[in-house]
C-alpha cells in the first residue's frame, strides 16, 4: 500500500471545520497554503512534505492537523513527486532527475545528493536500497540510494506511453503510464527490471496504487479501474469507481477497504471497496481545487490541491467499531428497539447511521447507529415494523 492506514471508526464530535453544505460523511479539518502547486504528499510522523512545482519541498508541521503550519523548505526545483523514507525526503525535479534531501531536521531540509535522469521525472517510489521513478517517456529508472549523497541509476526499463505514477508491492512496481495502461514491472532483480504484464484501459492512466493483490488506477474519465494482479503477467480488471458526469479522476489513494479519489470537479471522493466488484460511494467534499494527489496517515487524508496547497480532511463515515475487549468500564452497547412509526420520529434530531456507515436521513426497519443532537455518545438502535 502506498500510504498509511485510515481511521475506521465514526468521528463522533465534529469539532473544528464543520462539514461543508456540499460533502458527506467528510469534514475538512485544516489547511496550508503553499506558494507555487501542491502535486506531490509524504507524511511521516508529524510532518508533511510537499512537492510544489515552483518552489520545491514544503515541510508542514501537522502535529496539530486542524492547524498546520510551514516548518522548513528547501529550493528543489520544479518539485512534482515525493517520498519520504527514514531522515530522507525523494524528490523528483522534471529535468533535474531526482533529488535526495535530509530531514533530520525538518526545520532545515538540506539537499544532499542527486541523481541525474532523461527527463522528465515525475514520480518516485522507495522499496528497500532503491528508488524508482516514473520518468515520463523514459520509462522507469532504478536509481541505488544505499548512500543517499551518491545515489546512481542501476538500471532502468523501458515502457510504452508516458510513466506517470508508480507504486511499488513486494516485487513488482505498478506503472500508471496515460495512454498505455497500467504496467506491471518485476523489480525481483532491481538492476534488470522487466515488463511482465500489462493492461490496456479505457482512457488515460494517471495515478495508481496497490492494496494486497489489488491495483488501483485512477483513468481520467473512465474513472477508478480495480485490477486483480494476483496473477501479474495476467492482470484482470474487477471492478469500477465511476467519476461524476463530466469530471476526470486524477488522484487515488486505498487505506483498508476504503479508496479515495480526487476528481476535476473539485470533490475528494470516498468508497467502499471491500467487495471490489460492487465498490459503493460512502462519501465525499467539495474542495476548493481539484486533488493531484493523496497520502493517507494517523485517520487524515492529506491532499494536494494545486494552487490550494495542503488540504486535511477526515472521513468519519466508516461505521462504529465494537471492541471485543472494551476499555473499563465495561459497558456493552444494547440496542435500543424502537418501533417504526414513533421510531422515525425520535430520531428527527440525530445523526444515523446504517451498518455501512453512511449517513441516513428516513431510516426504515433495520439497525442504526445514532448521535444524538448535543451528545458525544453512541448508541445502536434497532428499528422494527
Amino acid at each position: 500500500m502506498k500510504h498509511a492506514s485510515v481511521l475506521l471508526a465514526v468521528g463522533l464530535l465534529l469539532a473544528g471545520v464543520a462539514p461543508a453544505a456540499d460533502s458527506l460523511n467528510v469534514r475538512l479539518v485544516g489547511s496550508c497554503d503553499t506558494p507555487g502547486a501542491a502535486v506531490g504528499v509524504a507524511v511521516s510522523g508529524d510532518h508533511a512534505f510537499v512537492a510544489d512545482m515552483s518552489p520545491g519541498l514544503r515541510v508542514i508541521s501537522v502535529a496539530d492537523p486542524t492547524h498546520p503550519v510551514e516548518v522548513g523548505y528547501c529550493d528543489s526545483g520544479f518539485a512534482s513527486g515525493v517520498a519520504v523514507v527514514g531522515d530522507y525526503a525523494y524528490v523528483t525535479d522534471d529535468e533535474a532527475g531526482l533529488r535526495i534531501l535530509s530531514i533530520a531536521d525538518p526545520a532545515h531540509p538540506v539537499e544532499v545528493g542527486f541523481c541525474q535522469t532523461p527527463r522528465y521525472a515525475v514520480d518516485v517510489a522507495l522499496a528497500g536500497n532503491h528508488a524508482y521513478v516514473a520518468n515520463e517517456a523514459s520509462g522507469l529508472r532504478v536509481i541505488s540510494v544505499v548512500d543517499p549523497s551518491h545515489p546512481v541509476e542501476v538500471g532502468h526499463c523501458d515502457i510504452p506511453g508516458v510513466s506517470r505514477r508508480v507504486a511499488i508491492s513486494g516485487s513488482h512496481a505498478y506503472v500508471a503510464a496515460y495512454a498505455a495502461g497500467l504496467r506491471v514491472i518485476s523489480i525481483a532483480d532491481p538492476a534488470n527490471p522487466v515488463e511482465v504484464g500489462h493492461l490496456d484501459l479505457p482512457d488515460l492512466a494517471y495515478d495508481v496504487d496497490v492494496s494486497g493483490q489489488y491495483v488501483f488506477v485512477a483513468d481520467d474519465d473512465a474513472g477508478v479501474r480495480i485490477v486483480d494482479v494476483g496473477d501479474p503477467a495476467n492482470p484482470e480488471e474487477v471492478g469500477v469507481m465511476n467519476a461524476p458526469p463530466w469530471t476526470s479522476t486524477p488522484a487515488v489513494a486505498v487505506a483498508g477497504d476504503y479508496a479515495f479519489t480526487g476528481c476535476t470537479d473539485a470533490t475528494l471522493r470516498v468508497a467502499l471497496v471491500a467487495d471490489k466488484q460492487h465498490p459503493v460511494e460512502v462519501g465525499f467534499y467539495g474542495s476548493t481545487g481539484i486533488p493531484s494527489d493523496i497520502a493517507i496517515s494517523g485517520g487524515y487524508e492529506y491532499v494536494g490541491v494545486g494552487a490550494s496547497g495542503l488540504q486535511i480532511y477526515e472521513f468519519y463515515g466508516a461505521g462504529v467499531e465494537e471492541s471485543p475487549k472494551p476499555p473499563t468500564p465495561k459497558r456493552k452497547l444494547e440496542p435500543t428497539v424502537l418501533s417504526e412509526a414513533s421510531g422515525v420520529s425520535r430520531l428527527a434530531s440525530s445523526v444515523v447511521f446504517d451498518a455501512m456507515g453512511r449517513r441516513v436521513l428516513s431510516p426504515r426497519s433495520g439497525v442504526y447507529f445514532v448521535r444524538e443532537a448535543q451528545a458525544q455518545a453512541i448508541r445502536k438502535v434497532v428499528v422494527t415494523k
